[in-house]
């Protein structure tokens, strides 16, 4: 059977580093598991990584589709299996990496996803409900998928529309995990840590041009407004700072708070799956990995 190690783990956490170093390591090639890193255009924002930080090591699932077009979990993972697919069969190491735990789980464990086609009925009258009440029945009706849902509301109510067609959740609906031998590795770090690895990277990617990218994007490609709003985090906020809708200081404020909710809800959902085995450096990663792939 082939192997497959994922790394998993909270927004700036350092999966992206420990990815190429296990590649670089296990002659590995990386599958990104990221909702944002999959369309083009959309890179400081997103934390895509340059080609001078992949250092050789070739990356999948990066620059998938325009950010004007919708793409699915169930799109996702089609392509991601295809990709690791792939990988394993030219006698390489597939390192699926990522911080959307939808994504991931739809690759590893395999959801079965219904072919639910948009209902304009449904959503026009959905789209009346103000967000906090469409979170609130979503919370009702499938409490694992609002503890970790990116907060916008096209998301919840297409959650919304699959239970409604279904009369289930997604992971519910059945799973056929990925048939290969996997290694979960999962990266820990304390609240202060995080917080502060956060505020870093944020400073970093302004300094890199991350308003300009999104300005950039609007002006020159007409992406729309209401599509960073749903894009999320970094996109939604500074779009709302362009439409001068809140100062420059209260974006970056409300935004660093954002990052750190969003990871918090990441960590949810990691921290539910036993399978996942938590590290702290990259030598315990590589132990395990060592152990994993020779042992």
């Amino acid at each position: 059977m082939h192997k497959l190690i994922c790394i998993v783990g909270p927004t700036a956490s350092g999966k992206s580093d420990l990815g190429i170093l296990l590649a670089k390591r296990y002659n590995g090639e990386i599958v990104s598991a990221d909702s944002r890193q999959i369309y083009k255009g959309l890179d400081i924002g997103s934390g895509k990584i340059t080609k001078k930080e992949m250092r050789g090591i070739p990356h999948h699932l990066f620059d998938v589709t325009s950010p004007k077009r919708r793409f699915t979990a169930s799109q996702y993972q089609k392509l991601a299996v295809r990709a690791i697919d792939g990988i394993a069969r030219r006698g390489k190491l597939p390192i699926l990496v990522g911080g959307t735990p939808f994504y991931l789980y739809a690759v590893i464990d395999g959801y079965v996803f219904p072919e639910v086609k948009p209902n304009p009925k449904l959503r026009k009258q959905l789209q009346t409900k103000s967000f906090d009440e469409l979170f609130s029945e979503l919370r009702r009706k499938d409490p694992a998928r609002a503890q970790t849902i990116e907060k916008n509301k096209r998301r919840v109510i297409r959650a919304l529309e699959i239970i409604s067609q279904t009369g289930k959740p997604i992971p519910s609906l059945g799973k056929r995990p990925i048939p290969y031998d996997l290694c979960i590795i999962g990266i820990k770090r304390s609240p202060g840590e995080l917080s502060e690895h956060i505020a870093l990277r944020l400073a970093k990617r302004f300094k890199q041009g991350m308003i300009a990218e999104v300005k950039q994007l609007h002006e020159h490609q007409g992406l729309s407004w209401k599509r960073f709003e749903e894009l999320g985090l970094e996109y939604r906020f500074i779009a709302n700072f362009l439409q001068k809708k809140v100062s420059r200081q209260k974006m970056v404020e409300e935004l660093q708070k954002a990052i750190e909710d969003f990871a918090k809800r990441q960590m949810t959902w990691f921290k539910k799956d036993p399978r996942i085995q938590w590290v702290s450096t990259p030598k315990e990663a590589s132990d395990i990995a060592q152990t994993f792939l020779f042992n």
